[in-house]
Parts: C-alpha cells; structure tokens; sequence
C-alpha cells in the first residue's frame, strides 16, 4: 500500500514527467510506467491498478509528447 500512497503522493506534488504503456514489461504482463523528475524515476503499475491512476493523470500535461496508442492521460 505505500507503495502506490507514495506514488500518487509524487504525481499530486508535480514530479511526475511521462506516462507509457508497455504491453511486455521486462518478460512479463503490460504495465503502466510513470516517470518522475526524481529517484527511482520508473516506476511501474500492474494492469489491474491503473484505473486508480485515471483520475489522477487525467488533467496531467507532462514533458512527454509521444504516448503509445494504448494509453494516453486523458483515455485507459
């Protein structure tokens, strides 16, 4: 649980700079990547949390101008 307080805790103070969806994260199941301006910046999202991310990332504008098809901030 900490670690998704401290995630969301992160992306509400601005640090967050990107966003990607990954089909094939490192071997194993699609995941959500936010990168932050800061240590550890990757940090990644199982499938079955993202949607608690939604409204947060929605209103987002980041840094990053290329989102895969499959997400975007504002579309799960």
């Amino acid at each position: 649980m900490a670690y998704h307080s401290t995630l969301k805790k992160r992306i509400k103070n601005n640090e967050l700079i990107g966003v990607e969806y990954v089909e094939n994260y490192l071997g194993s199941n699609s995941r959500l990547l936010l990168y932050f301006n800061s240590e550890p910046k990757i940090r990644p999202i199982l499938h079955h949390k993202i949607e608690e991310y939604k409204e947060l990332l929605e209103n987002i504008n980041t840094k990053f101008e290329q989102f895969t098809k499959q997400i975007s901030p504002v579309q799960f």
